[in-house]
């Protein structure tokens, strides 16, 4: 018999009942170091007292209303991201998914608008995560995301991850966009390095196509600069953000140049919760707090003093971590054995892991970790890669 709970994911047999800062707390009373952060989402940890309060206070406002009207704190957060990024224009989603739907809408109709129709291609790299709507799975293309949901919606092209020669001769007369993760996050914290970026921003340039950037996992301040684009000092014609927007509050984000933007006028997009005044009043405190240069700062040192640390991790336990991938405090670990199995052995350590593509494990932990949990990561990864070699035959 089908569960009550449509059997999609694999959960672990694990359930909490409270969250403090970089821990949650299981039914049991047992504590775990969150090294997921709801992937990449509770950027200022769990239960963060400046998000509790203005959501209460919101709360105890006004809850929603439609799009139909004017929302204040959807104005006031759409200016602060406009102040602090490249775009001119923004449209508040639910989630990253539906940012990916937006993201494609955009870019086919402004070249429609531009009276070049024929413009509906979207170039993506193969190991990509965009979502799991119709374009998302069809703009990721692999197996895992596709198989049995055809027929696929059309226009798009995947070519090997970061393999630009076959990126460009992918290039037709009916090209728009070029879709890309500046980290691919589920295909295995895969880091664009800054010159391929600038390569990338370059070629949509010279050949007339729009550059979609999908900052989901990793905007948000996760890399030390509010956007992962930024440490490239390029800018996109359209982002994708999500997750951590929100600090755990589901919200997301279109974020456009006015050019990108000029063919959705009104009537063309809409969403009943999208840019809702609970999100809003969350996602302009988040925005306030992680866009703060002190706060990158923070993260930057962090950043370092964790990426030290496991390097020695990986010298230290060579059968079981080869390799520290990834950029911030978005870090992944090549493991050698099977990363599902680190990831159990981490829950009998007491701490929450993320796996990912390539046998990688993820750490994206809360953005405001202390010096003494990242202390706390490292040992809890030491004792787990110790009873992974315990087990191992001789």
């Amino acid at each position: 018999m089908i569960p009550s709970v449509l059997p999609t994911y694999n959960r672990a047999p694990l359930s909490f009942v409270k969250g403090e800062g970089s821990w949650l707390i299981a039914e049991d009373g047992r504590r775990y170091l969150d090294l997921c952060a709801g992937i990449a989402t509770d950027v200022l940890g769990h239960a963060n007292p400046d998000l509790v309060a203005a959501l209460t206070e919101q709360a105890n406002a006004l809850w929603h209303v439609s799009n139909l009207y004017t929302i204040p704190q959807q104005q006031k957060l759409a200016d602060a991201l406009v102040e602090a990024t490249f775009a001119d224009t923004v449209f508040f989603t639910n989630s990253g998914t539906e940012a990916c739907e937006l993201a494609v809408k955009m870019a086919r109709k402004h070249f429609y608008e531009a009276g070049q129709p024929e413009k509906t291609g979207i170039i993506t790299f193969a190991g990509a995560f965009h979502g799991r709507s119709s374009a998302g799975i069809a703009a990721s293309g692999g197996d895992k995301m596709v198989k049995g949901f055809g027929p696929l919606l059309p226009g798009f092209t995947q070519v090997p991850w970061a393999d630009f020669d076959a990126m460009k001769a992918a290039v037709n007369e009916t090209t728009a966009a070029i879709l890309v993760e500046p980290i691919a996050g589920e295909g295995g914290i895969k880091p664009l390095s800054d010159q391929q970026l600038k390569d990338l921003r370059a070629f949509c340039d010279e050949n007339g196509l729009l550059l979609i950037l999908d900052e989901v996992q990793c905007g948000m301040g996760r890399t030390g600069r509010l956007f992962a684009h930024e440490w490239a000092g390029i800018a996109p014609d359209i982002m994708m953000v999500a997750k951590g927007i929100g600090g755990g509050f589901p919200l997301g984000a279109v974020l456009a140049t006015e050019a990108a933007a000029s063919g959705m006028t009104a009537g063309t997009h809409g969403s009943t919760y999208g840019g809702n005044p609970l999100g809003c009043a969350v996602g302009l405190k988040v925005v306030e707090i992680v866009s703060d240069p002190a706060f990158l700062a923070e993260v930057n040192r962090k950043a370092g003093l964790l990426r030290q640390k496991l390097e020695g991790l990986v010298a230290d336990h060579p059968d079981v971590f080869t390799e520290v991938r990834g950029n911030g405090l978005m870090l992944g670990l090549v493991c050698k054995p099977a990363n599902t199995d680190v990831v159990k052995a981490g829950y009998d350590a007491g701490m929450l892991m993320a796996p990912a593509a390539e046998n990688v494990i993820r750490l994206l932990p809360a953005l405001n970790i202390g010096d003494a949990e990242i202390a706390e990561t490292v040992a809890l990864l030491d004792r787990t890669a110790s009873v992974i070699e315990a087990k191992e035959p001789a």
